[in-house]
């Protein structure tokens, strides 16, 4: 690695924060010099910088609100922003993580202005480009310097494309975010406080193929009201809106079987996550933190497939897709099977980042 130059980490959302947030330890502690760059793609408080505050992260050198929601004009200010970025601090390596459109901008100006890109969580395949999130991640890989990918069921996944970067299998982040974190949340959350179910199902609901169409949305809210097991439900401020624009918020929101609550905190999700009995998500990266040694909960995925198929293969998560009554009945089955779960991660043992600065140390 040049030593007259710095990393620069990048992130843009939620996700990125906490999954990147080890990575920056891991440099601080070896005295590595690094920028991180903020890019704007989730600039409510409560969506990003509450993260950023929580996990005790430095402030980012550089940061900047994108004003737009719509894709292609959000993916064009970052592109252009961060491109100023990478011109004025000229770093050695940009870090970025995962498939989002901050990820995917980052990729591409940093292509432009002839930077090195590593790709932290490289190699995931749903194989549905229905999802934005596919056609993100295949390119940055594409783009790609380095390839950290997560299992060697990913890796296998780049070699079958044909990338043309070095491919290194390091597990994923989000193991040591979990490992790093979750004692931390259960001293400081009070969440379990105001949870009014003794059991229940934790749920979240926020990909774009779920909740920008209607008919899917609908199947969803109607079988978590419906539900054998009552549901706590931090709901996605893109989420809310859509229930509000198709008549489904007041059903929602006044049925006893669900707790509805803001979007919250890194910490309380955690502490969530560990106290429920199931979890029913179309998240990606809660597939995986389910998987921790430290949580080990069986997870119900509503959607129609995976890119994370380790977690499916481990017995952890079941696809079950957005119909209401297999929903209904993959909840009854959950709760009457007795979950054998593996006591390790398909994703790795929490010390992924420490395996990415290994590799980077040796450019």
């Amino acid at each position: 690695m040049n030593e007259r130059t710095s990393i620069l980490i990048a992130v843009g959302t939620r996700p990125e924060i906490i999954k990147m947030a080890p990575l920056v330890r891991t440099l601080q502690s070896h005295d590595i010099p690094y920028i991180f760059l903020h890019c704007g793609q989730h600039y409510d408080y409560h969506m990003s910088q509450q993260f950023v505050e929580q996990l005790s992260l430095p402030t980012p050198n550089y940061s900047y609100k994108i004003s737009t929601t719509q894709p292609a004009e959000q993916i064009a200010q970052i592109i252009a922003k961060t491109a100023q970025v990478i011109k004025k601090t000229e770093p050695a390596l940009i870090l970025a993580e995962g498939d989002t459109n901050s990820t995917l901008a980052t990729a591409l100006a940093a292509n432009k202005q002839k930077t090195p890109i590593g790709h932290i969580e490289a190699g995931l395949r749903s194989f549905d480009l229905r999802m934005p999130e596919e056609h993100n991640r295949r390119i940055v890989d594409h783009l790609s310097t380095l390839l950290f990918a997560p299992t060697k069921h990913s890796k296998q996944n780049l070699e079958n494309e044909k990338v043309w970067g070095q491919i290194h299998i390091t597990g994923n982040t989000v193991i040591d975010a979990v490992k790093q974190h979750l004692p931390i949340a259960e001293d400081k959350s009070t969440i379990m406080e105001v949870i009014k179910f003794e059991e229940y199902a934790l749920v979240t609901a926020h990909r774009q193929e779920n909740v920008d169409n209607s008919l899917v949305l609908k199947n969803l809210i109607e079988a978590f009201i419906e539900s054998p097991l009552p549901i706590v439900y931090p709901i996605h401020p893109r989420t809310q809106k859509r229930t509000k624009e198709n008549k489904l918020w007041e059903k929602l929101s006044t049925s006893e079987n669900i707790q509805t609550l803001p979007p919250i905190g890194y910490f309380d999700f955690l502490v969530l996550m560990k106290n429920s009995r199931l979890i029913i998500t179309d998240s990606g990266g809660i597939q995986e933190e389910a998987t921790t040694p430290q949580i080990r909960k069986p997870v119900l995925v509503t959607r129609l497939s995976t890119e994370r198929p380790e977690a499916v293969e481990a017995g952890f998560a079941k696809v079950v897709g957005t119909d209401k009554t297999i929903i209904l009945n993959e909840i009854r089955n959950a709760m009457n099977t007795d979950h054998n779960l593996p006591q390790e991660s398909p994703y790795g043992d929490g010390d992924a980042a420490e395996k990415i600065l290994h590799v980077v140390k040796q450019q």
